[in-house]
């Protein structure tokens, strides 16, 4: 259900001042990164802490993702929650409360940093700033220029070109953290997992700009 809110305030320290020419490297380097991942299926852990480092929410699920602007996020601990994207559409789906959200994966890609790792035409990437980190990985932490959502840093890292891992903190000072493994590209006869299929006797929130008559 955090990743819900991450992807509905979106769906990621000080700032490193750089030239605008450092900034474009840094984008490229992440960028070149990007394009060896066409498809990744993982398991993850989350862990996710406030303002003041104290921990309020932990979990557990499958993470995948298939370029372009496919996504599959399935928290299966503590609380089920389901987000798809199809390519079209996002859909957010809680077991628990039987509803569902349904949002243009335009606007999912417009809220939140972290639509850089399905999305790769100029546009969407000339809307953030990307600066490297020194760390023991390959980081990069991207801001949204404009500040849309709720999402103001995501930090991506690698571990050679493998995604390793991602943390996204949102205005109010909470740090999601989100660890991978088990790391492979999605099988053909997975593909499926992008399809989302609505669920009988459930509420559906349409919130598409330009919903199908």
């Amino acid at each position: 259900m955090l990743f819900k809110q991450a992807m509905k305030i979106s769906i990621m320290a000080s700032t490193l001042i750089c030239s605008g020419a450092v900034f474009a490297d840094d984008a490229s380097a992440l960028r070149d990164k990007l394009s060896n991942i066409d498809s990744l299926h993982a398991k993850f852990v989350q862990q996710v802490t406030d303002v003041n480092n104290k921990q309020i929410q932990s979990g557990e699920g499958i993470f995948a993702l298939s370029y372009p602007n496919k996504f599959y996020w399935h928290l299966t601990q503590p609380d089920e929650s389901l987000i798809v994207a199809d390519g079209l559409n996002l859909w957010i789906y809680n077991p628990f409360a039987e509803e569902v959200t349904v949002m243009d994966v335009s606007q999912a890609v417009d809220a939140s940093p972290i639509a850089l790792l399905v999305h790769r035409d100029e546009q969407t990437w000339s809307q953030y700033s990307v600066t490297s980190v020194q760390a023991k990985e390959d980081c990069f932490d991207i801001q949204p220029k404009t500040v849309t959502g709720n999402v103001v840093s995501v930090n991506v890292c690698f571990k050679q070109n493998q995604l390793s891992s991602f943390n996204l903190t949102d205005e109010q000072g909470n740090l999601s953290q989100f660890s991978l493994s088990e790391q492979r590209v999605v099988n053909e006869s997975e593909q499926a997992i992008f399809s989302f299929a609505i669920p009988e006797n459930v509420d559906i929130d349409d919130q598409r700009l330009k919903q199908v008559q």
